[in-house]
């Protein structure tokens, strides 16, 4: 029997997906499915598929928000709209890469959990590399050897090649999740891929 396994493309930039990433791993222990994270930048994906943040449309932008408060207040999660929105996430992106590549992820979720509660929870500046070295270090982090590491060639080649393999899967924003080849964008289709799973 196949292992069941749901791919999730992840930037922390984005507010749906923090919102998917509270979500997920109840979800896959609930469904009997590995959760496998794809780090992913998503201002390349932008910028390879001609899409854009719904920060860029004020309409748009009001409706979104509110939208994700109200998923918010649903799942029962802390969320607070981050000031600094939209962030430069290329460091922190690099960073998700080095924690996988280079210490076989043994705290890859202590990472993710810094990030996004640091820019969804804490309303951190997460574009200021001295703010993200202070996160790193309440979170038991050494920011100096992590941000050594995140900015190793092989990170920088595997951030691009993941980001690459993105967009040619079809991916154009964040949160985007697969089921096999069955494509899910946006936190609020985890209905559907509950039931995909279900289905496998």
């Amino acid at each position: 029997m196949t292992r069941k396994t749901v791919e999730f493309y992840f930037d922390f930039g984005s507010p749906a997906t923090y919102l998917a990433w509270t979500q997920l791993p109840a979800l896959c222990e609930q469904a009997g499915a590995e959760l496998v994270h794809k780090p992913m930048l998503l201002g390349g994906v932008f910028q390879a598929t001609g899409n854009r943040s719904p920060a860029e449309v004020p309409a748009k932008s009001r409706y979104i928000r509110r939208d994700l408060e109200l998923y918010a207040a649903r799942y029962g999660v802390p969320m607070r709209f981050n000031p600094h929105f939209p962030i430069n996430t290329l460091l922190l992106m690099r960073g998700a890469t080095a924690m996988q590549m280079l210490d076989g992820g043994a705290r890859f979720g202590d990472y993710c959990r810094a990030m996004f509660h640091a820019m969804w929870v804490d309303e951190k500046n997460m574009g200021d590399a001295a703010v993200v070295g202070a996160v790193l270090h309440a979170a038991g982090f050494d920011p100096a050897e992590l941000l050594a590491q995140a900015g190793q060639q092989p990170v920088k080649d595997r951030l691009k090649a993941v980001t690459e393999e993105a967009v040619a899967r079809g991916v154009f924003g964040a949160p985007t999740m697969f089921v096999g080849q069955q494509m899910f964008w946006g936190q609020d289709r985890l209905d559907w891929l509950r039931e995909a799973l279900a289905q496998r």
